[in-house]
């Protein structure tokens, strides 16, 4: 007799887990992408925090999208969850790094981002190789 395999999205914190890493590979790519086009089209630092906000808000959105597409239920709450774990990852980088707390803006932002990200996630159209739960 076959045994099932539970989805790896089944579970609440693997998924969640998985989606925030998803995320903050995309924040990384989308922020090394930005500080070259700064630095080698722009040549002007007066940007930089734009396209700062642009990679984050991407970022949790991204994750979300992730997490609501395939658990398929609940997409604000896991946007909101995975905007604040991506804060959370960003909180800790930069208190290692530069010895003080992002700000407030940041976690309403990626929270924000992650809530849309994780709705329209859910509503997205259903993964072919998604095995039911």
């Amino acid at each position: 007799m076959r045994r099932q395999r539970k989805s790896l999205w089944s579970g609440w914190g693997s998924s969640v887990l998985v989606a925030v890493l998803a995320g903050a590979l995309c924040i990384g790519a989308g922020a090394v992408l930005t500080a070259a086009i700064v630095y080698f089209v722009m040549k002007d630092m007066t940007m930089i925090r734009a396209f700062a906000g642009v990679s984050l808000a991407a970022g949790a959105y991204i994750a979300a999208y992730i997490c609501g597409k395939y658990r398929r239920r609940k997409g604000l709450v896991c946007g909101t969850v995975c905007g604040a774990l991506l804060y959370a990852v960003i909180n800790a980088l930069a208190v290692i790094i530069l010895g003080e707390w992002a700000g407030i803006k940041k976690l309403l932002l990626l929270t924000a981002f992650g809530a849309a990200g994780g709705v329209a996630g859910v509503n997205s159209k259903r993964p072919k190789n998604l095995r039911d739960q």
